[in-house]
């Protein structure tokens, strides 16, 4: 998984902490001459030296008030934009497309993550024959990823449930960087017609699908591969087979991913 730096500069936020301790709102920093700036900078420097746990404090409320903003986002998009999560044309579906409880997956082809994840999919699929599995190109790891993602959205129309598996389950199983070379010979092998391919690629349907999916993680705050949705939950990382199993489980129970 990757995931995002933070969004302000460590010095930036100590300096803004203090400021905001040190001096009224009123006042601004063109109110003050040059040798008052350089006297308030010594003392936010001494303060900060004398009280480092001001820094801290700073930091984790900067957190916090982030994962807030994060989790509401996430529940608005949970539930503006569930269609498009769980029943978008724009997607892949293996299991049992009519089943009871549906699981999303947002995934990259040339994640190690993901390819871990592969098997306990798989698991999933074999172990309960209602469940739904929705899986979303979410390619973030480099030009490769994105020519391997554009590929599988063409490869889509022609490679039908378990063939569509048959592909995902081979490529992503595939040793070294995948691309649009190694999707293609997947493609073949299962029977697709390439020339169908490359014409598929370069149409709007296929970046259409792949920019819903980018818009779906964005508002998700999704920065990492494997990430999930089930219920209202979202997910960011690896999750092994006997918590995607009691989450499944867990949502015919009780209609939420934990009792």
């Amino acid at each position: 998984m990757k995931f995002k730096e933070l969004s302000l500069p460590l010095c930036a936020l100590a300096a803004f902490g203090s400021w905001a301790i040190l001096t009224p709102s009123s006042l601004r920093a063109e109110q003050f001459s040059e040798s008052q700036k350089t006297e308030i900078g010594k003392i936010i420097h001494e303060y900060l030296v004398a009280n480092p746990e001001v820094l801290k404090e700073s930091i984790d409320a900067l957190n916090k008030k982030e994962k807030l903003a994060e989790a509401a986002a996430r529940e608005k998009t949970l539930t503006n934009d569930a269609d498009k999560l769980f029943n978008s044309s724009n997607q892949s579906v293996i299991g049992n497309p009519d089943g009871d409880v549906t699981l999303v997956e947002f995934f990259d082809y040339n994640c190690g993550y993901c390819k871990q994840s592969l098997a306990n999919v798989g698991k999933l699929i074999e172990t309960d024959p209602k469940v739904k599995i929705v899986l979303k190109d979410f390619a973030i790891l480099g030009p490769d990823s994105l020519e391997a993602a554009e590929v599988a959205t063409a490869a889509r129309a022609q490679l039908k449930g378990q063939k569509f598996w048959e592909f995902h389950r081979r490529l992503l199983g595939t040793r070294g960087h995948i691309g649009k070379a190694q999707a293609i010979a997947v493609a073949k092998d299962l029977g697709a017609d390439v020339d169908q391919i490359e014409k598929d690629i370069k149409s709007p349907a296929t970046h259409e699908s792949l920019e819903e999916v980018d818009k779906l993680a964005e508002s998700l705050h999704f920065s990492g591969t494997p990430s999930w949705v089930i219920g209202k939950e979202a997910i960011v990382g690896g999750v092994s087979f006997a918590e995607l199993k009691n989450k499944v489980d867990s949502i015919r129970k009780c209609g939420k991913s934990a009792c």
